[in-house]
């Protein structure tokens, strides 16, 4: 689990970007983090895989304080964080040695067969020793989350991961997300993409530096105007499920899943006969 009691943050010589936040997020789950341009969104992200440390209050993953130095080796083989451009996170010029390098940096042995069934889980297996720089941006995305898997983390955080992959790309790293949180990972997804947020189990809303309110995936419907003020375009399929719901064709109590896919095979179920 990861705890955030009562953290707040600032920039040196600045005022507080984030204030009094208290978040659990457990094992298994997917939170996706919402909010205005300068909410505080990235911010987060970077408290919680430990990259910066809080002012005051506490983040934990597993009882592991993100503060404390001595532990800092073992807060990364914990959490792993993805960025938006995946160039920024990718060294070497061999897809092996650019995995190979953060595994021998935090001490772990047994690497080949760790970057194997990383990149397996990412189905980039025959990129073993290709050249990353012919990769397309989608594809270094997927060597980043396998840099991520090869450590044997447990907490994965995505800031804006696919904010620069075109379309194929995006629903590939999608895919990959839903598998992963199936064995078990957790990820925690700063976000403006709409689609994103169906990923979520649930969704926290940033305002004001603070959690304005936490939104459960099920309750979407019920918090449409606060997602447009978080400057979040709804999806289509969300949109559609509106109007079929204005229209007296759809309650929401008979939706059972809340995902992209469950949703517009409700919407095909209800149009059937149009």
């Amino acid at each position: 689990m990861i705890k955030i009691e009562n953290m707040t943050y600032k920039y040196k010589f600045s005022k507080n970007i984030l204030e009094n936040i208290n978040l659990s997020i457990n094992e298994g789950e997917i939170v996706a983090i919402i909010g205005k341009n300068g909410s505080g969104k990235s911010t987060l992200a970077k408290l919680i895989s430990g990259i910066i440390k809080p002012k005051d209050g506490s983040i934990k993953v597993d009882d592991i304080d993100t503060k404390v130095k001595k532990d800092e080796l073992l807060l990364r083989q914990k959490v792993g964080i993805l960025f938006q451009n995946p160039d920024n996170q990718i060294i070497f010029p061999v897809v092996k040695d650019d995995l190979e390098f953060a595994l021998k940096n935090l001490g772990l042995k047994n690497c080949e067969n760790r970057i194997k069934s990383a990149l397996d889980k990412v189905d980039m297996t025959e990129y073993y020793q290709k050249d990353t720089y012919n990769l397309s941006l989608g594809q270094k995305q997927r060597i980043n989350i396998a840099g991520i898997l090869a450590v044997d983390t447990k907490y994965i955080v995505m800031d804006e991961p696919t904010t620069m992959i075109d379309s194929k790309g995006k629903e590939k790293v999608y895919d990959i997300i839903e598998s992963l949180n199936k064995k078990g990972y957790t990820f925690i997804i700063v976000t403006n993409n709409s689609d994103e947020i169906l990923l979520a189990d649930r969704i926290v809303v940033l305002e004001n530096k603070s959690i304005k309110k936490v939104i459960k995936k099920e309750e979407i419907f019920d918090n449409i105007e606060l997602l447009e003020e978080s400057d979040i375009k709804l999806p289509d399929v969300v949109e559609m499920i509106i109007n079929l719901r204005k229209e007296g064709r759809l309650n929401i109590e008979d939706i059972d899943d809340f995902s992209k896919k469950g949703l517009i095979n409700k919407i095909l179920e209800v149009t059937k006969n149009d």
